[in-house]
């Protein structure tokens, strides 16, 4: 993909819906209520045969530098400035308004290309709409449907116009395949009963930021990247999509993805925020690891607990990071006081790594994300079937499960299964006996002898067959 293009223009004219027609996937929230896009978001696109890197906007309009609405066409206008043309999006179902024009002078001013784009052409009534836009001085206009997806070709033809041939076709090179390493390792695991794959430290790592609203979770991912790029302020629930951003942290790939504040949701009313909180769990379920940032000033309320809860159902590694650290008296007195209640209030996380961090200042950020890599690579950790049957061995010695209706029970073998988090699988007798005070005792037992800090651990029982059912049936 050689070339990158804005989409742009004023509050719902049907931006998102155009962005989510063209990456083919539904990543931008869309609603009838204007606004909703308040970050920039980038995608990749596919149009027919063209393809490109896009990036969905906020609706342009005229408003003081420090306003909310300021900040958002600030954001708006480097994605501009980043892009290589712009499509700028009117709606030819309601007409021109004056902000259209403003935007029309601001996009010639900027000197890149640009294809005016007459959205909901499939209106009745939408001809006059169609007709203006021509007197916006940016050539023809090309009339689709975002929503039906109408047009799409004539769209195609318009970039390539735009852009040129050559750099909307460039020639690619022969792809190399690679031999999947992954997929050799997992099959010598099988092979091997001590075999334990290293981790892989080059692999491309997605990290989500979740929290409750204004716990800065923004401010802390700009101060990652060294730039404004996800907008902030002092108002509550400013993200409202789940917005992705790469950049690399010593050599190593990070994909990490803002969301919106989580409220309880009892409290969660409005569509909109229904809609971007569904977002949010979405990026986590696609994540790895996700770094929970709590208010250091107010930490530990019930939502918090929830959030951590949730994480930890989903299977995911979870780091704390307690932002707005440059604003606490005492550092050690409270840090000592946090880590206490880390430990009493999740005990279903015990050892989760928990690092204050300022996304004001910077302060801790190159700590917490080195905790990051190291709860992934405890997540991603395999122990050898050997090792784990070892083990087993010795905490039945130690410690035997208990006769149940006079029987005592056995655990016969045990294997971690292809799964993340860490799973294991024991085979065993009448699993549906097994109290869950002894499941405790191993789960516990698993994380302090194998170091397993601050992730789900899955223990799956299976039933041992029983030899003599076949004969017994043959008999009769």
């Amino acid at each position: 993909m050689s070339f990158t293009v804005a989409i742009v223009g004023r509050p719902n004219v049907g931006k998102s819906t155009l962005f989510n027609r063209l990456v083919g996937k539904k990543l931008a929230l869309v609603d009838d209520t204007p606004g909703v896009t308040r970050d920039r978001r980038p995608g990749e696109a596919k149009l027919i045969d063209l393809k490109f890197h896009i990036i969905d906007t906020a609706g342009l309009e005229e408003a003081a530098p420090e306003t909310l609405q300021g900040r958002m066409r600030a954001q708006t206008e480097a994605a501009i400035d980043e892009a290589d043309l712009s499509l700028f999006v009117v709606d030819a179902k309601t007409g021109l308004t004056p902000v259209d024009t403003a935007l029309a002078d601001m996009l010639r001013r900027k000197g890149k290309p640009v294809v005016l784009v007459a959205n909901k052409s499939e209106a009745k009534g939408s001809d006059g709409g169609f007709y203006d836009a021509y007197t916006l001085g940016l050539g023809e206009p090309t009339p689709i449907s975002a929503e039906h997806g109408q047009g799409m070709l004539d769209l195609r033809d318009a970039i390539v116009a735009a852009i040129g041939e050559e750099r909307a076709y460039p020639e690619e090179d022969e792809a190399v395949t690679d031999i999947d390493v992954r997929a050799e390792l997992a099959d010598a695991a099988e092979e091997d009963e001590d075999f334990e794959p290293e981790y892989d430290e080059t692999k491309p790592l997605r990290v989500a930021i979740v929290g409750r609203p204004n716990a800065g979770k923004s401010t802390l991912i700009n101060r990652f990247l060294g730039e404004d790029r996800l907008l902030t302020g002092p108002e509550a629930g400013i993200t409202r999509d789940s917005i992705s951003v790469e950049w690399d942290w010593k050599g190593r790939t990070i994909k990490m993805f803002d969301t919106a504040g989580m409220r309880r949701k009892a409290k969660v009313q409005e569509k909109l925020e229904k809609l971007s909180v569904a977002d949010g769990l979405r990026a986590i379920r696609f994540a790895e690891t996700v770094v929970i940032v709590f208010d250091a000033t107010i930490p530990f309320e019930k939502q918090d607990l929830q959030i951590v809860d949730l994480i930890l159902r989903e299977g995911r590694a979870a780091v704390l990071a307690f932002n707005k650290w440059d604003l606490i008296d005492d550092p050690q007195a409270v840090l000592a006081d946090l880590r206490e209640k880390t430990e009493r209030l999740l005990p279903q996380a015990r050892g989760i790594r928990a690092v204050p961090v300022s996304g004001q200042t910077g302060r801790g950020l190159d700590k917490l994300m080195q905790s990051v890599i190291d709860t992934d690579r405890t997540w991603n950790r395999r122990i050898s079937t050997a090792k784990l049957n070892r083990w087993l061995d010795a905490q039945q010695t130690q410690h035997p499960p208990p006769a149940v209706s006079g029987r005592r029970l056995k655990l016969k073998y045990m294997t971690q299964v292809k799964a993340r988090p860490p799973g294991f699988m024991v085979s065993c007798t009448r699993p549906e006996a097994l109290p869950e005070s002894y499941i405790r005792y191993l789960t516990n037992g698993l994380r302090n002898d194998f170091n397993l800090p601050g992730v789900p651990i899955r223990i799956h029982f299976k039933a041992t067959d029983n030899p003599f059912a076949s004969k017994a049936k043959k008999k009769r």
